[in-house]
């Protein structure tokens, strides 16, 4: 079943890497670069999924998170944190954010789509 998902990355290469992953595997795809971008994509964009980077300009994943889940259209969307970050402190700071699950770069495909597959219905 096809998804709509939000991957927010102020890095090129990982969005494309994502956008690639998942529209092989038929998902529609959103793009924003940083925590403010996606808020204002979020708005006229229904999503099912969103896969946001933590460390980002302007407003980091962590925030992001905190504003999607205030967000009554968005406070049950899962999110995944995909980043380089692997501190415990910051993963626990994005669960109590609400975040769905975590993911650190670099992904392979079968692991983004692994996750993917559990937090969203067929």
């Amino acid at each position: 079943m096809s998804h709509t998902i939000l991957t927010v990355d102020d890095a090129a290469t990982i969005r494309k890497m994502v956008v690639f992953t998942l529209k092989g595997a038929g998902h529609r795809i959103v793009e924003a670069t940083d925590g403010l971008d996606a808020l204002s994509t979020l708005q006229s964009n229904p999503v099912d999924l969103i896969i946001t980077d933590v460390n980002m300009p302007r407003m980091d994943g962590i925030e992001l998170t905190k504003k999607i889940r205030s967000m009554p259209a968005h406070s049950r969307t899962p999110v995944i944190l995909l980043t380089t970050e692997s501190d415990p402190a910051k993963k626990q700071q994005g669960r109590a954010a609400g975040a769905t699950g975590w993911i650190v770069k670099p992904f392979n495909q079968q692991q983004l789509l692994a996750v993917i597959a559990k937090v969203l219905p067929n």
